[in-house]
């Protein structure tokens, strides 16, 4: 029975040591993960169509998407 509570005692204390999630900061450095810009990236499968990176066809379809957005717009056709 001793044993048991001591097994529940560890492991209570065990799961309360979480440890610190922060990245360490070096001054001038960026250190997540670079972006690209989003017209570099290939068109999904069900999303829109766009020629990959071809800025002006990706806000070519952002505009026309934006536009199936728009109640106003939905409502007149």
């Amino acid at each position: 029975m001793i044993r048991v509570l001591l097994l529940i005692a560890v492991l209570g204390l065990a799961a309360c040591a979480e440890r610190e999630q922060v990245a360490d900061f070096k001054k001038g450095k960026y250190q997540g993960k670079p972006d690209t810009p989003a017209w570099d990236n290939a068109p999904l499968a069900y999303g829109g169509k766009w020629t990959q990176g071809d800025r002006a066809s990706w806000e070519n379809q952002i505009k026309t998407r934006q536009l199936g957005q728009n109640e106003d717009v939905r409502i007149s056709q």
